[in-house]
């Protein structure tokens, strides 16, 4: 039963990394704009940003909880664990990701969040491959 204990607080590892992917790329975006990367306007990799913060912004909006704290539930529960209990990494992972606030916080939160990231594709807009190009410009 212990493997599920671990599969839990890999769970919630994987958790914590989304999140914190969402929020390095809304930082170093900006950040990159004017350093110059050139990977800050990679067009698949702000399309996958997006719709990373995209979704949990719809999720929270209509009520949903994320699937990966109810995956991270059932595994605990199966550990024989309390919710949100664990080893050492799993509560270090979890007192990072959980907050107790009412849920209009976090639907603001990630309102906010989705929105800031869908600026950064007006002020840094990305590279878009010329396949996805709709209209060529071709000689009369």
């Amino acid at each position: 039963m212990a493997i599920y204990g671990y599969l839990a607080d890999l769970v919630v590892t994987l958790h914590l990394a989304y999140v914190l992917t969402v929020i390095v790329l809304l930082v170093l975006i900006p950040v990159g704009k004017f350093l110059r990367w050139r990977w800050v306007r990679w067009f698949w990799l702000r399309i996958i940003h997006l719709l990373m913060i995209g979704v949990v912004a719809f999720q929270a909006w209509i009520g949903v909880i994320c699937p990966l704290t109810h995956l991270e539930n059932y595994l605990r529960s199966l550990a024989g664990q309390e919710t949100y209990s664990g080893t050492f990494v799993g509560r270090l992972v979890e007192s990072l990701l959980y907050y107790e606030c009412p849920s209009w916080v976090f639907v603001v939160a990630y309102t906010c969040v989705a929105l800031l990231t869908a600026l950064t594709l007006i002020f840094v807009p990305p590279t878009v491959p010329g396949w996805l190009c709709l209209s060529k410009s071709r000689p009369s």
